[in-house]
């Protein structure tokens, strides 16, 4: 083989190489939490209260709990409540932890906090959520009223979260308690209608082995809003 059809041939092969690379590609980066979301979440959401009227828009009496699978010891917190005693205190936002914010009626705003945490503040009682993804699910430092979320995108396209290291508190306003070894389980999902509207839907199960006999499930509701219109910051009440 003469010179010139050596280089020829290198050349060839040089550049089948260098397609067959490009074919295969570089080796992409996997998508983040953010990217990944087959759901968004974000925005401005209203609740919509189509039950349990009576616990949500008004603070329900003492030992008004049909609901909420008490034991021995919950019951006997939850007949003792004092609203004066929670006024006096320092701390007003005992029914406004992760177990029950969601049961408050007022408006959310959904934003990414970064590309692996979303964001949920509320108006009522102004709180503020972070569902962290990628995270262990060991809480980290001190309880909080919002506990320590961690989050996963479901198959289904909805959004799993699990919260754990909460500030014992109030499953209801007028009381209901829930310990500091409760862990809630919820799922987010939207829902579209035909003509325009969209619904976020949250599950929740809470199981808390020293105050509950039992899962206690709740499901609330909210419909998107188009902008930022009623959001109306205030502070915890404790009636």
């Amino acid at each position: 083989m003469n010179s010139t059809a050596t280089v020829v041939t290198a050349l060839s092969l040089a550049l089948s190489i260098h397609l067959q690379a490009q074919g295969r590609g570089a080796p992409t980066a996997p998508k983040t939490p953010k990217d990944a979301a087959p759901i968004d979440l974000t925005g401005y959401w209203v609740s919509i209260v189509s039950e349990d009227w009576r616990f949500r828009m008004v603070t329900a009496p003492k030992g008004d709990y049909p609901d909420v699978p008490l034991n021995a010891e919950g019951k006997k917190i939850a007949d003792s409540w004092d609203p004066a005693k929670d006024e006096a205190s320092a701390d007003h936002c005992k029914a406004y932890g992760a177990p029950n914010i969601m049961r408050v009626p007022g408006r959310l705003h959904i934003t990414w906090a970064d590309d692996a945490a979303l964001k949920i503040e509320t108006d009522a009682g102004r709180q503020v959520r972070l569902l962290r993804f990628n995270l262990p699910a060991a809480p980290a430092g001190r309880p909080q009223r919002q506990g320590y979320s961690t989050a996963q995108w479901e198959g289904r396209g909805a959004l799993k979260v699990v919260t754990t290291g909460l500030l014992p508190g109030y499953l209801q306003s007028n009381g209901a308690p829930h310990s500091g070894k409760a862990v809630m389980t919820e799922h987010f999902d939207v829902v579209k209608e035909s003509g325009g509207d969209q619904w976020l839907i949250v599950d929740a199960i809470v199981e808390d082995p020293q105050y509950l006999t039992r899962s206690f499930i709740r499901s609330t509701h909210f419909r998107k809003q188009p902008d930022a219109s009623g959001w109306d910051p205030a502070p915890c009440l404790v009636r």
